[in-house]
């Protein structure tokens, strides 16, 4: 199985399973990824079954799974990271996508986003090698670090290479990818209207039988329970939140989250408790909500502002929290905000 450590829960709004006459409202899920999904689809009298649906959605997963999981010794990613530094493998097309995607958000960023992270993920105890949590020694991180760095990766072809000892990690950029696959595979179907939710990262197009839009509710960034922090609406929009809350250790008194700044080498230690990122592709969604955690609130809402992303910071102030849209996420969902 993929983990995906980052993942937030989206809260659906209230009505979403309300069918109108005709078009019925269909829905299916299971487990995926060390987590689950969730697909809701409108079916036409010449749409897709139940059965076929979720048939050609967990071939889907399945396939993903085979290709990208670092949980499973025979996955392709697990036979790409035991190869040593000089070392060039043959990749699946969604893999060098993904690697060349990977790359772009990490040059954009100067190497605040960096799939190659897994070292030091396992280092602190946050990886799928990892024995416990930790706060490891500066020489500790030091040495990992030298087999970190997107900078190492090359494609060639069909072949991914490496000059260094790099292991990669799909798990901020995989669900979203999987969102997009699914959603584009309903539509082949016939499908012109779903839901699709995949370890917290979703997508919806269309709208509800009876003409409503899909709404879903973006979780606060709260330990102790779920509570909404705003609800939109979605119509051919996919959505990813990344946050501290979910996944973290306390050490002497100091939290340290599960997103690590590739520089530092170590948990980020600003503010930003959450962002949420709205885009038309999930998968960009989804490595953009990472890219701009790590940022962390300033240099996040900059960059965001920079390259008209819609995103929503949440912060840490006080014993509060306070939030924030770019520019783009209010001219999205201005409405909802009245």
């Amino acid at each position: 199985m993929i983990s995906v450590a980052k993942r937030i829960t989206f809260l659906l709004s209230a009505g979403l399973l309300l069918a109108g006459c005709g078009d019925s409202l269909e829905q299916f899920g299971g487990p995926t990824m060390g987590s689950s999904y969730s697909v809701k689809y409108v079916r036409s009298t010449s749409g897709p079954s139940v059965e076929q649906a979720r048939n050609e959605v967990e071939g889907i997963l399945a396939e993903i799974d085979q290709q990208m999981s670092t949980y499973r010794a025979d996955s392709e990613v697990e036979r790409f990271n035991a190869l040593p530094a000089g070392s060039c493998m043959a990749l699946p097309a969604p893999m060098l996508e993904l690697v060349s995607f990977a790359g772009e958000l990490s040059k954009d960023s100067a190497g605040a986003f960096d799939m190659t992270v897994e070292p030091l993920l396992n280092l602190w105890g946050f990886g799928p090698q990892s024995r416990a949590d930790q706060v490891p020694s500066a020489e500790a991180i030091a040495a990992a670090q030298v087999d970190v760095g997107q900078q190492h990766l090359s494609i060639r072809g069909s072949e991914l290479c490496k000059d260094a000892a790099v292991q990669l990690d799909f798990n901020s950029i995989a669900a979203g990818y999987a969102v997009d696959r699914v959603v584009a595979r309903l539509g082949e179907l016939g499908v012109s209207s779903a839901l699709v939710e995949i370890t917290g990262e979703l997508k919806a197009i269309g709208r509800k039988p009876d003409g409503a839009p899909w709404r879903v509710a973006i979780e606060a960034p709260r330990d102790d329970r779920q509570v909404a922090q705003q609800v939109i609406r979605l119509d051919g929009l996919g959505v990813s939140t990344s946050g501290d809350y979910r996944n973290y250790f306390v050490r002497d008194g100091k939290r340290y989250s599960h997103t690590l700044d590739p520089k530092a080498g170590a948990p980020i230690s600003h503010n930003l408790a959450a962002v949420t990122v709205v885009d038309e592709s999930a998968l960009r969604a989804d490595g953009l909500s990472t890219l701009l955690m790590v940022l962390g609130p300033e240099e996040g809402a900059a960059f965001a502002e920079r390259h008209g992303i819609a995103a929503l910071f949440v912060t840490r102030e006080g014993n509060g929290f306070s939030s924030r849209g770019s520019s783009r996420f209010h001219s999205l969902f201005e409405q909802e905000e009245k």
